[in-house]
């Protein structure tokens, strides 16, 4: 892990999506975070010694969900399958397939052999959080997220994290047009190994693309004005969502499917949101610990 001094920071951005609105001054205690993202390895080693099964491993009870299609009811996650053709709907692009999994990350037949380095997917927020604590972790707040990201740079968000001066990727994102041609200039069609890229200014790895991570925010469009001092995001209760609404997570950072065209989340305060229970192919997280620094 990286000790990460406290400090106070501009948190937001004026200049690019509506929810990352508005730019605040934001206070963070001390903490450490992980070097780089949770690896196949590390996610290996807590199912190995708890017996643990992720979100996307164990079937869904029907009666909780009496009016959902038999399909959706197996063991299974969300793979993304480029189209032939850039014209439809997002759900075009993502598929549920039953038995994939962290193991088996493209569905049976799939595996992470060789891969025991690239950031574990298929992570649903509740297994993030169960291997956080298992280490006596947590996930990390969106502040503390955006400040580790960074790297102790200051002021208005830009695209200096994913790119030189030159255009050159310096992180794992989509070149070309999403979703139907990657030209893979950064050498990754999907997600790359961990550090394989250069850290930001406090020695964090991929921070930016590779795969979004998970922080502990509850989901609130755009940021209040105020000052805030350790900001843990807005309470469950003042979401107000309808009642066929479920609450979601704030994620951060983009991931390798992250294009100029599309999506291009890849900015320290990029954010989205994304449903609790969901296991995506390009969804991993990385853990936080408060306690002395060194």
């Amino acid at each position: 892990m990286i000790f990460i001094p406290a400090g106070t920071f501009r948190m937001g951005s004026d200049h690019h999506q509506p929810e990352e609105r508005f730019t605040h001054i934001a206070r963070v205690d001390a903490f450490w975070i992980d070097r780089h993202e949770v690896t196949n390895a590390q996610f290996r080693k807590f199912v190995d010694a708890t017996g643990y099964r992720t979100l996307a491993q164990r079937p869904v009870d029907p009666k909780a969900h009496p009016d959902w299609p038999q399909e959706m009811l197996a063991a299974g996650a969300i793979v993304f399958v480029p189209p032939k053709e850039a014209r439809g709907r997002d759900g075009r692009w993502w598929q549920f397939v039953v038995g994939a999994n962290w193991r088996q990350p493209r569905g049976p037949g799939s595996s992470i052999a060789g891969r025991e380095n690239h950031p574990v997917v298929h992570i649903a927020y509740e297994d993030a959080l169960a291997y956080a604590r298992w280490l006596g972790r947590s996930l990390p707040t969106e502040a503390q997220w955006e400040f580790a990201a960074r790297g102790g740079r200051d002021g208005e968000d830009d695209w200096s994290s994913a790119f030189d001066s030159e255009g050159k990727p310096i992180a794992n994102s989509w070149q070309g047009i999403f979703p139907v041609l990657n030209t893979n200039e950064d050498g990754y069609a999907e997600t790359a190994p961990v550090a394989c890229f250069p850290p930001n200014g406090y020695g964090l790895y991929d921070m930016i693309g590779n795969v979004w991570e998970w922080t502990s925010d509850w989901y609130k469009a755009g940021h209040a004005r105020e000052t805030v001092s350790n900001p843990t995001g807005p309470e469950l209760i003042s979401l107000r969502l309808p009642p066929d609404q479920a609450a979601s997570r704030v994620i951060k950072g983009g991931s390798y499917l992250c294009a100029m065209n599309y999506c291009s989340r890849y900015r320290p305060a990029a954010r989205q949101p994304q449903e609790s229970d969901l296991a995506a192919a390009h969804l991993g997280f990385r853990t936080v610990l408060t306690k002395p620094s060194p």
